[in-house]
C-alpha cells in the first residue's frame, strides 16, 4: 500500500484531470482523458501518472473492476473550492476575504449584471443574519 502524501491544493494539471472527474462521477483513466478539452493529446500513461498522484495524495479512490481502475472524487467540487478560495485569502490577501472581494470588484471586470447578482447574494446571506 502506498503512503498517502499530505496536500491541500491541486496544480493546474490535477486540477484539469479532478475538473474532469467531478464532472463524470466516477470513471477511469480514458474517461477522464475523454472529457479533456478537445486537443488536448495526453497518453494513456501520462493520464494514469496523475490520477495514481491523485490517489497519493488522497484526492480520489480507486477500485478495479476487472483490468481497470475507476476512480471516484473523495473531496467535492464546491469543498475544494473553499479550500483554494481560504488558501488564497490566507497566502496572497493577508488573511483578509475582504480584500479578496474587493480586488475581484475592483478589478475583476464583472459587469453590472454580475455585479448586482452578486449584491442579491449579499443581501440574502446578509439578511439570513437578521433573523
Amino acid at each position: 500500500m502506498r503512503k498517502r502524501r499530505a496536500a491541500n491544493l491541486l496544480t493546474e494539471v490535477e486540477l484539469e484531470f479532478m475538473t474532469a472527474l467531478w464532472a463524470l462521477g466516477r470513471g477511469s483513466v480514458r474517461d477522464i482523458l475523454d472529457r479533456l478539452p478537445e486537443g488536448r493529446a495526453l497518453a494513456y500513461t501520462s493520464g494514469a501518472t496523475v490520477m495514481r498522484i491523485l490517489d497519493d495524495k488522497g484526492f480520489v479512490e480507486s477500485t478495479k473492476e476487472g483490468n481497470v481502475l475507476v476512480y471516484e472524487p473523495v473531496l467535492a467540487k464546491d469543498e475544494y473550492q473553499k479550500r483554494s478560495l481560504e488558501n488564497l485569502s490566507k497566502t496572497l490577501f493577508d488573511d483578509t476575504p475582504a480584500n479578496l472581494v474587493v480586488r475581484l470588484v475592483d478589478d475583476g471586470g464583472l459587469s453590472d449584471e454580475e455585479l448586482e447578482e452578486i449584491r442579491a447574494i449579499l443581501n440574502r446571506r446578509l439578511g439570513d443574519h437578521d433573523r
